[in-house]
Order: structure tokens, then sequence, then C-alpha cells
């Protein structure tokens, strides 16, 4: 995927502003496990998976309890950390073998001062309406399920039903049921 296509998906940007976001935007590889943001540390930056996938957790006791899981083509962040730059309460790592775009805090800054089209950057700031709808709402596990294949049907198809299941916040024997029936 190019920087623009990139960006598209946000709104319209010129080739001034691809050419800007290509300079101050970072390029990075990175191998399964890596971590990309500890737990405790502030978030400053977003990243943009250009190809793998990634899970956000927090450790409770010794258990990972998974609290998003990120895909290709999809910006990820921890929104808390990164708005009121206070430190993270989760973890982000490398799920697989990845190639992301990271955009720092301070170059987003310095790109919105050069170019007003980067302000465009606040809808990734939304992205946790889904959380919300799937938390907030009372669903049963199995409209839990069929709503994360509604939003990202690849889910499922790349990480194994225990992670699942900690996503959505159900027993894995319950999920277990809930994919039988379908």
């Amino acid at each position: 995927m190019t920087t623009k296509e990139v960006l598209d998906d946000l709104g319209q940007f010129s080739d001034f502003d691809s050419a800007l976001f290509e300079k101050y935007a970072l390029r990075r590889k990175l191998d399964k496990n890596e971590v990309l943001l500890h737990e405790g540390e502030i978030c400053k930056s977003f990243f943009f998976i250009l190809s793998g996938a990634f899970f956000q957790f927090q450790t409770v006791d010794t258990d990972e309890v998974i609290i998003d899981l990120h895909l290709q083509n999809e910006w990820m962040f921890n929104q808390e950390s990164l708005t009121e730059q206070v430190p993270s309460n989760t973890t982000i790592k490398a799920f697989t073998k990845s190639e992301i775009i990271e955009l720092s805090l301070h170059s987003f800054h310095h790109l919105s001062s050069q170019a007003p089209a980067f302000l465009q950057f606040g809808s990734i700031l939304n992205q946790t309406k889904h959380r919300t709808s799937l938390f907030d709402n009372s669903l049963s596990p199995a409209d839990k399920y069929h709503y994360i294949n509604l939003i990202k049907p690849e889910l499922t198809k790349v990480f194994p039903l225990k992670m699942i299941s900690s996503y959505l916040k159900v027993a894995p024997e319950t999920l277990s049921r809930v994919r039988a029936r379908r």
C-alpha cells in the first residue's frame, strides 16, 4: 500500500501533503512478539499496519487480557495514552511478522501546522466506537461474535479462539459453542 492510499482512506490529501507525510513518517518492520508499546510507557505515535496483525492487552496476574485486536490496513495506538499523554494501561505486541508506518505525535503536530489537511487525522481518534458498541450494549456471546464478523471478518481467520474469546469477554468454551452453531 502506498502512502497516498493510506492517506486517501482518511480524506483528501494533495501530492504535497503525501510528500510531506512521507518525509515525517517512518516505516518499520517488526518480528512476531515484538512489543511496540509497553504497559506503563506513554504512547507517542500513531501506527498504520501495512501488513501483519497486532494485539493490545493488559497483564492481570500472569494472564494477558486482550483489549483489542488489530489487522492490516488499520490505524492503532493506545487512545488514552496518546491523547492525554499518560502512561499506557496496555501493551501493543505484534502477533505476526509485520510492517507498519509510524507517525509520531510530534511529527503529526508539525504536519498539521504545515498543511490543514492533516487535521483529518482526527477521524482515526474515533475508532473506539466499535468497542463501545460491542461492550456498552447487552449483547449475547453469539451477538458479539456476529458483530465482530461484520466489522472485522478477518479477525476470526487470523487470531486463535482463546484470544478472540478474551477480546469478547466470553469463555472459550462459550465461543466454541457459538462457532459450532454457525
